[in-house]
């Protein structure tokens, strides 16, 4: 390994210095850099903390970044070698990966001369990594030869992501709710990132929209500057906001349960400008559990007089994709909101995946923010009673703050 071969270099250069003036020290180690046939012409300038190394454990690596390691065998004898073979694998927990460019073994190797691979990995494992180099070759007497050399390397988890889930009405007439999703990750690594990307990848039932930009002068400028750095243990908030595509939404219930939302795709770039991906598992969402019926409302008023009626609109909407249901509709007042209008009157026959709109009439005797509630929905078919509470909010005030 040209690497090691390196060392080996500097274990010569301490050995044969000892005792001597720095100025012999240095002109020594020029003159052994000049004459090793693997290192870079003019390396000899550079200063002995600017030569890279590679032990046996060399440090850390984060998920998601790519590994890159330069591997170079020079035969340092005086004969011809013959069937050269290098092999590089990465032992990880799980599996081993040949990282090898090419499986053809080399058919001669001269003396001061080099077999030259670069390998690269991206990392998708976290744990103990172990780079292992495999040499064999032949002697001119046609003996066999074979060692090998082991690196260890610790990957670790660069990120922490974690999200948060908010349901909320994507209009007054629409039958499924807008999903917010917010996504806030954390830097748990030693130095500071640029994030490059943070983006959503809907799954196939939503179109996504991000909410972390802002309009300035008619430009989109982040949130979070020009600059995206995320400083060691700093955390950041990402929002989206999902819709469900309009084939989708048309369908009453078909976004009911467990619903994959899609995945966070995140680029970084480290301090030293190395770049590393992560894609998250697809994200599920519970969504809310609107039963066999749902009641949503199309039309409500924002502010309302203390004691004078006012109207909203509901809609029924059947979320069974086989059952047929006879409904009743009761309304059971509250110490604040009053419904105006008979209490227990049929609303027919409504077929699957079927709608209806209901126009109601209430009032309060309350000021203040008020909960529009007492609504409940039976189906005489299955002698089962729907309650729907805390539906909406109305601000009621007197009559003379309204006018004025």
């Amino acid at each position: 390994m040209r690497l090691m071969h390196m060392t080996s270099k500097f274990e010569q250069l301490t050995n044969t210095v000892r005792g001597s003036s720095t100025r012999e020290m240095c002109n020594l180690f020029n003159q052994l850099m000049k004459d090793d046939p693997s290192t870079v012409k003019g390396a000899e300038t550079l200063m002995l903390g600017e030569m890279l190394t590679l032990p046996q454990n060399f440090g850390n690596i984060f998920l998601g970044e790519t590994f890159s390691s330069y591997i170079s065998v020079h035969n340092d004898s005086n004969q011809v070698v013959k069937d050269i073979l290098v092999k590089a694998d990465l032992q990880t927990s799980s599996q081993r990966l040949n990282l090898s460019a090419s499986s053809a073994a080399v058919a001669e190797l001269k003396p001061d001369c080099c077999i030259d691979d670069v390998i690269h990995h991206e990392v998708k494992e976290i744990g103990t990594h172990i780079l292992v180099c495999a040499v064999s070759y032949t002697t001119q007497t046609g003996e066999k030869m074979y060692f090998r050399k082991f690196f260890k390397f610790q990957v670790l988890k660069p990120l922490d992501v974690k999200t948060k889930f908010y349901n909320a009405e994507s209009d007054l007439s629409s039958v499924t709710d807008e999903v917010f999703l917010e996504a806030q990750i954390q830097n748990i690594t030693t130095s500071p990132m640029f994030m490059e990307k943070v983006s959503l990848e809907p799954s196939m039932m939503y179109n996504v929209a991000e909410l972390n930009t802002v309009d300035t002068a008619g430009e989109s400028e982040s949130t979070f500057g020009a600059r995206t750095y995320l400083q060691p243990m700093d955390t950041r908030q990402y929002l989206y906001c999902l819709k469900p595509k309009q084939e989708f939404a048309e369908k009453a219930g078909v976004i009911k349960g467990v619903t994959v939302i899609g995945k966070l795709d995140i680029v970084w770039k480290t301090n030293l400008g190395e770049r590393g991906r992560l894609q998250t598992s697809q994200l599920q969402r519970m969504a809310p559990g609107y039963g066999d019926v749902r009641l949503s409302l199309e039309t409500i008023p924002d502010t309302v007089n203390l004691e004078e009626p006012f109207d909203i609109t509901c809609k029924i909407t059947n979320c069974s994709s086989e059952r047929t249901m006879d409904l009743v509709l009761e309304m059971c007042n509250t110490n604040s909101i009053h419904w105006c209008g008979v209490s227990g009157r049929q609303l027919g026959k409504l077929h699957p995946s079927s709608s209806l709109h209901l126009a109601l009439t209430l009032l309060s005797s309350v000021q203040g923010l008020q909960s529009v509630s007492g609504l409940r929905l039976t189906d005489t078919f299955l002698k089962r009673t729907y309650e729907y509470d805390d539906i909406a909010q109305v601000c009621v005030v007197s009559s003379e703050i309204k006018q004025s």
